[in-house]
């Protein structure tokens, strides 16, 4: 009989990524995805060492699955990605029932490791320090029938003090541009309509290998496979953005008018103990051409908060340079320790209060900036692809739920005939800081819609929703 299996994931789309390859690899061992409510025989906890809760919940995880374990030692519990690489030996220090301990650069290995984790009876191991394989290589189950990513890197160069990734991912590695190109066009003859390019600093593609203007060159290169209606990329480093790629979205009509650019402080004298090689006028310039190239494009940001040393002043440059840059939406951290990185060893860290409270004014600050955005779209038309079509209790459809082609969340009504992966034309109604809600005027069918039926259609088990998606960004 078949064994049942659940991947959690945490942390950001590289993660996601990973877990739909150790979903693929899991599905070739010829086990199965458990259905929604049951406990799987197999637990794969995919993880990210970016941040302290990420911890916590692992562990915290952990810790609810020990009497689940110890009820039923034929269970297997795994634990992966970033956390694992880190810690080690640690986890099973922490959490002794664990089976399998392996890192970023194994995932192909899990299987073999489970299996013999099971005949030997004893807990297994394995990190490697280097690639494998190219995730790309290995194969996968997708969360979505009309979405997917694609890996054009791994591993990142980049030396931010407060960063370990790349210690856990190791230096960047770019895959052949013939390679990427091999995969979306296979992706859309399954009928994927949109795709977002992945890597830790997507824009340095080809500077090692001294290929000037070479992420440009494939947004390009990518914009002229006929059937792909959007193209998404993340995320990109101020240090290395250039008016190549600003040219390349501008004139490639399927690169969509987003931008996710993480800032991390608005003050200099924080960007420089970051390492972070660019300078809040450098960051602000970037935009600034973006918008007058793409007038409508809409920017989104990650911000840390209470990184050691951050005055009163050097938070007030924050907000201060949040005002400027209007961000329709920004990911915001409190600053935590991690161990093995030069920022955890600085002797002015900031009080956890101090950090709280700045945080909370930042993001309110932000929430503001959001609103005033998204009611300057009542009246106006967007777009949308269509993710998610929400039933209510009483059977009857409720909401659906789509992005716009900035990549702004929208709700609205039910409309005839919509599937996910369809598109819909929807006159903007009303806005708050994190959504819109619209009306619904016309709909699209896509490829995309055909692709979500054609899945449903083959097995209702393989619904995207079986496996963890997480709401954690980088």
């Amino acid at each position: 009989m078949a064994r049942t299996y659940l991947v959690e994931t945490y942390g950001c789309q590289m993660n996601v990524h990973d877990s739909e390859r150790i979903a693929g690899l899991l599905d070739e061992a010829g086990h199965i995805p458990v259905k929604a409510g049951e406990q799987a025989d197999i637990v794969v906890f995919n993880t990210c060492a970016v941040r302290e809760n990420a911890d916590n919940k692992l562990y915290g995880n952990l810790s609810f699955l020990a009497p689940i374990k110890k009820a039923n030692p034929a269970m297997q519990i795994a634990v992966g990605g970033c956390l694992a690489q880190k810690d080690q030996s640690t986890i099973l220090q922490k959490a002794p029932y664990v089976d399998v301990v392996f890192g970023t650069h194994n995932v192909g290995s899990l299987p073999i490791l489970l299996e013999r984790a099971r005949i030997e009876e004893e807990s297994q191991i394995e990190i490697l320090e280097s690639l494998e394989h190219f995730p790309s290589t290995l194969p996968a189950r997708r969360f979505s029938a009309f979405t997917s990513w694609v890996s054009i890197s791994v591993g990142c160069n980049n030396t931010c003090t407060f960063c370990i990734v790349p210690t856990l991912r190791g230096v960047e590695k770019d895959r052949e541009p013939e390679d990427v190109l091999a995969e979306v066009k296979a992706l859309v003859a399954q009928g994927v309509i949109e795709i977002t390019l992945l890597g830790q600093n997507v824009n340095a593609y080809g500077v090692e290998a001294g290929r000037k203007g070479a992420f440009a060159k494939l947004l390009r290169e990518v914009g002229a496979i006929e059937g792909l209606e959007r193209i998404r990329f993340m995320s990109p480093h101020p240090r290395d953005f250039t008016d190549d790629v600003i040219e390349a979205m501008v004139e490639t009509p399927n690169v969509m008018p987003h931008l996710h650019m993480p800032l991390q402080s608005g003050s200099d004298s924080i960007l420089q103990a970051m390492r972070r090689s660019y300078r809040s006028e450098k960051y602000l310039g970037i935009l600034d051409r973006v918008r007058t190239a793409l007038p409508h494009a809409m920017i989104t940001t990650d911000i840390i908060v209470g990184f050691p040393g951050e005055t009163e002043e050097d938070f007030q440059a924050t907000m201060e340079l949040a005002t400027k840059a209007q961000f329709a939406a920004a990911y915001t951290y409190k600053y935590s320790i991690r161990p093995g990185t030069p920022a955890g060893e600085m002797p002015n860290q900031v009080d956890e209060a101090v950090v709280g409270n700045r945080y909370t004014r930042l993001h309110e600050h932000l929430q503001r900036i959001s609103l005033s955005i998204n009611q300057s779209a009542i009246g106006s038309t967007h777009r949308v692809m269509v993710n998610e079509i929400e039933g209510r209790r009483d059977g009857d459809r409720g909401r659906i739920t789509g992005r716009t082609e900035d990549f702004r969340l929208v709700h609205f009504e039910p409309i005839e005939g919509v599937r996910p992966g369809d598109f819909v034309d929807v006159e903007i109604s009303e806005a708050s800081a994190h959504y819109l809600i619209g009306k619904p005027l016309s709909l699209i069918p896509t490829r995309g819609g055909d692709a979500f039926e054609a899945r449903n259609r083959q097995s209702s088990e393989a619904a995207p929703t079986m496996l963890g998606i997480p709401t954690v960004k980088r």
